[in-house]
This record gives C-alpha cells, sequence and structure tokens, in this order.
C-alpha cells in the first residue's frame, strides 16, 4: 500500500485517526506543534506534586475499546482504568451538599433527601429524556460522517425529531423536570462540557447525563496516560511521529491535497487530516486554499475558555475526585461570559483532586477551572487578572465550607489557550452549541478538496475526549473508503515506529 497520509494535531482526534490509519496499514506521519501528543491532555508539575492540567476521566469507554481493537491490542492492557462511584460532589454552601454517584437509585435517593421526593421522580424522567435523545441521534448524526440536518429528520421521522428537542433550551427543558433551581443549575452545568451556556443550549445536549450515567472512569496518570498509550501503539504500528513541528501550510493544487509544509519543508501526502482546532483553517492559518474547507468563526460565536489553576493545595476538608462549588447566580454567570465576555464576579469553581495527600493533612495536587470568555486574541490576562481570580476561588470555595490554601499554583488563562490554539482567542470547544442549528454548523469531517480531511473536538460531532476520538477514527474510515484502500484484517503490533522530534522525513524544500 503506497498511500501515505499526514495527520496534524496529537489530541486525541488525530491521535485516534492517525492510530486507525496505520493500523489498517497505511503509511501515517503524525505531526505535533507541541514537545508532547495528548493536546490539552497534560499533567502539569507544581511543587512536589503533579496534577492533570485538562480533561480529567474517561466516558464513552467503548470508542476508546473499538479503537485499541482495530489495532488488534486491548484497553485495558494500555491503560489502567477505575470505575468512580461517585461521579461528582456539589454544594452551594456549607450545608447544601449533593453527591451524583453512578448508581441511579443511590441518586434518586439522595436527590429526594436534597430537594424532596417530586425532585426524585423528576430525576428519573430527566434521565429517561436524555436516554431518548442519545437513543435518537447516535446512529443518524453522531455517527454519522455529516451533520446533515435532513439526513437526520428522514432518518428518525417527525417522531424522533421530537425526542431530540432540538428547538428548547436547556434551561427551560430542565425546569420541566426540576422546580428546584439547585437541581437545574447542577444539570444544566452539562452545557459547559461543550463550552456552551444552558440558557442558549438546545436541549439535545441532555444527552450528556446519559453518557456520564453509561460510566465514568478515572484514568490512572490521567487522560496524558492515554493519549501517551494511543502514541505508543500507533508506533508500534510503525506510524512517525513528529514533535515540536509547526504546520505552515497545507498545500492544495487543483482542489487536491500534496501534503503539508512543516517548518518549511514539504511532507509529501496523498491525504491530509486536520486535527487541529478548525477555526486555525477557515481563519487562513493553514493557507489561502485550505481556508476554503472551514468557516470563519467569529467571537461571538465561540465557546468558553478557561482560567485553570494546577497546584499544590492543602484542604481543610477531604476533597472528592470531582467537586463543584456553585456560584449564587447562574443567569448573571452566564450574562458575563457570553454577554458582557467578562469574568463574572461570582463564578462556579470545578475541583478535580485524583489524588488524596499523602499523608492527612499533607498537601496534594489538584485542578481548579473557571469558565471565561474566548477572548485571549484581544484581552491580555495579566498578574492581576490572574490574582483576582484566585481571590474568586478561594471565596467561592470558602463559602462552600471548603477553604483550600494553594501552596503553589501554575495559571493558564484565555491567553495562553489562544497561543496554545490559533485562530481561536482561547476557546476550548470549538465553535459554541447554541441555537438549535449549531451542531449542523460544524464542519463535516469530508471537505471538498480531495484528500483533506477535519477532526478534533471543533468538528463534528463535538468537542469531548471520546467525540474527538470518535471524529478521528470516522474521519480515517471516510478516508479509507474515498481513496479505496485495502484494510488489513487482524494488524499485529511491532516494536518499531518513529518517534523524531523536529526531525523531517520525505521532505523537500517549500517555496
Amino acid at each position: 500500500m503506497n498511500h501515505k497520509t499526514v495527520v496534524v494535531g496529537g489530541g486525541f482526534g488525530g491521535l485516534a485517526a492517525a492510530h486507525r490509519l496505520q493500523s489498517a496499514g497505511i503509511s501515517t506521519t503524525l505531526v505535533e506543534r507541541q514537545p508532547r501528543l495528548g493536546g490539552k491532555a497534560r499533567n502539569v508539575g507544581v511543587g512536589s506534586v503533579l496534577a492533570p492540567g485538562g480533561p480529567t476521566v474517561l466516558t464513552m469507554r467503548h470508542v476508546f475499546e473499538e479503537l485499541f481493537d482495530a489495532g488488534g491490542e486491548r484497553l485495558e492492557e494500555a491503560v489502567s482504568l477505575a470505575p468512580l462511584d461517585t461521579i461528582a460532589h456539589h454544594r452551594w454552601s456549607a450545608s447544601e451538599r449533593l453527591d451524583l454517584h453512578a448508581d441511579v437509585d443511590a441518586n434518586t435517593a439522595a436527590i429526594a433527601d436534597f430537594a424532596g421526593a417530586a425532585e426524585a421522580d423528576g430525576y428519573r424522567a430527566f434521565l429517561a429524556d436524555a436516554a431518548r435523545i442519545y437513543a435518537t441521534v447516535d446512529g443518524p448524526f453522531i455517527r454519522s460522517p455529516k451533520p446533515d440536518l435532513f439526513a437526520l429528520a428522514r432518518a428518525v421521522g417527525p417522531l424522533g425529531a421530537s425526542k431530540i428537542r432540538p428547538f428548547d433550551t436547556m434551561w427551560s427543558a430542565l425546569s420541566q423536570h426540576f422546580a428546584d433551581p439547585r437541581l437545574r443549575q447542577l444539570f444544566g452545568r452539562y452545557a459547559t462540557y461543550c463550552g456552551a451556556s444552558p440558557f442558549a443550549a438546545p436541549a439535545t445536549l441532555m444527552l450528556v447525563a446519559h453518557v456520564e450515567q453509561c460510566g465514568v472512569w478515572a484514568i490512572d496518570g490521567g487522560a496524558a496516560a492515554l493519549a501517551r498509550a494511543i502514541g505508543d501503539s500507533f508506533e508500534r504500528h510503525g506510524g512517525t511521529v513528529l514533535l515540536d513541528a509547526h504546520v505552515d501550510d497545507i498545500r492544495i493544487k487543483d482542489r487536491r491535497v500534496e501534503g503539508v509544509v512543516v517548518d518549511d519543508c514539504l511532507v509529501k501526502a496523498d491525504s491530509v487530516i486536520f486535527a487541529g482546532d478548525a477555526a486555525a483553517v477557515g481563519a487562513g492559518l493553514l493557507g489561502r486554499m485550505a481556508s476554503r474547507a472551514a468557516p470563519y468563526v467569529s467571537p461571538r460565536h465561540r465557546s468558553l475558555s478557561a482560567v485553570t489553576f494546577v497546584a499544590q493545595a492543602r484542604s481543610e476538608a477531604p476533597l472528592d475526585y470531582h467537586t463543584v462549588a456553585f456560584g449564587p447566580d447562574y443567569p448573571a454567570e452566564f450574562k458575563a461570559l457570553f454577554g458582557n465576555r467578562t469574568m463574572p464576579e461570582e463564578p462556579t469553581v470545578y475541583v478535580c483532586a485524583p489524588e488524596p495527600p499523602a499523608e492527612p493533612g499533607g498537601t496534594q495536587g489538584i485542578l481548579i477551572i473557571l469558565n471565561a470568555p474566548a477572548d485571549g486574541d484581544i484581552r491580555h490576562y495579566g498578574e492581576e487578572d490572574i490574582a483576582r481570580c484566585k481571590e474568586q476561588v478561594m471565596a467561592t470555595l470558602g463559602r462552600c465550607g471548603l477553604p483550600v490554601t494553594l501552596e503553589a499554583a501554575v495559571s493558564s488563562t484565555p491567553t495562553d489557550f489562544a497561543a496554545m490554539l490559533p485562530g481561536t482567542g482561547g476557546a476550548i470547544y470549538g465553535r459554541a452549541s447554541h441555537g438549535w442549528t449549531a451542531s449542523f454548523q460544524r464542519p463535516a469531517l469530508r471537505t471538498r478538496t480531495r484528500g483533506l480531511y477535519l477532526a478534533g473536538g471543533s468538528v463534528h460531532p463535538g468537542p469531548g475526549v471520546p467525540m474527538s476520538a470518535l471524529s478521528g477514527q470516522m474521519a480515517a474510515e471516510a478516508l479509507i473508503r474515498d481513496f479505496a484502500l485495502t484494510r488489513q484484517s487482524r494488524p499485529a503490533a511491532m516494536s518499531g515506529g518513529t518517534s523524531m522530534g523536529s526531525a523531517r522525513t520525505a521532505t523537500t524544500p517549500s517555496r
């Protein structure tokens, strides 16, 4: 098989695409601008501890089982996974607390104790609604290579279209299930998993609740360990990895891909999968010809960014794996983020503490996340902004009965994410999923250029680790079909492959 492919971007979309292609026997080079694979999935050392700086858990496990199985390997042999019994601990004040568990009956009882029997009934109805939505869109939309409104309508029919609730906002749909505003706040937070506001996102995103209820797993070593495992498997199958390598241009001639320009050298290829943020393509950062492959995303359509702190911390109360301390005014919070494009005065704070202290009262590594507007390309977040955010974190956690001391911390702001994700302003989830048409406005995996494909969380079917990986696999499958490439039945992984830092292979000087 002489077909050569270049995959640009070593996040989960690019890793999944490269792995699927190479395990099918297609010569594949994976190019990543950072010195490591994984994209936003990374671990950060601070003080004497290590903590995640990006995604923290795994859902939709079957996506990764399918990926490794296609390469003749097993997910459970590549990484160590442990199911979370308590998915998240939630607080509104020192006395208002609610845990969500993996067990639906335990959640029903907990919600009844927290807010009453009627709200517990509403929770079961909400989960049933979320399950119907997921079942309706899984095949004809999520696993389709193109976000086609009319194809989805034909597949599900008028009754199916009503099940996915595209014309209701998430907040209004939640109001039909829950009278308690705290529960609407809790489950409305699922919209932020896609970088959206629950007041503008379609109720279709309630499907996230079903995905989470199907299982959440902690990964030993974090999401970065899963990324390394996929990359290692890719190299064992003979793939080539280029790190610290900047792609300047996707070279196109006569509406057909010729290769990519990597640090002024042309890497020739018969096909290219771009798995960075598609906004960079639409903004012309990969060349004028390639810019036609993805739409320009205006700042007002960007999803959320974040201010994060990876910290060595000491807590006066034990921290759960996931803790959410809610701000007191959710509408005001999202009005600030999307309306005024400012940081909220009293933000919701997310804390991930994957490992307990080595000894009682000791320090531990934690990740703190605040939602932020994606304006890192037009506004510089300086030391004063970081200090203000840190004060807000301490105030919110203190109000919720979780006083935490940060003994050392490394921060990231929309300015940093804008540098990490060119063309996005720091948006972490691509285009915001606002309005009923938003999901259909994400770029498809195929483009109009022969041999050029898109993958990752900024394109169809959406953001998040499993969706990004699914998009990569589907882009690879589309490429295989389009070029009528012969797939090996059960490839065997071997020692080998090439990881070359900034080295180059099969290059010619670019003009």
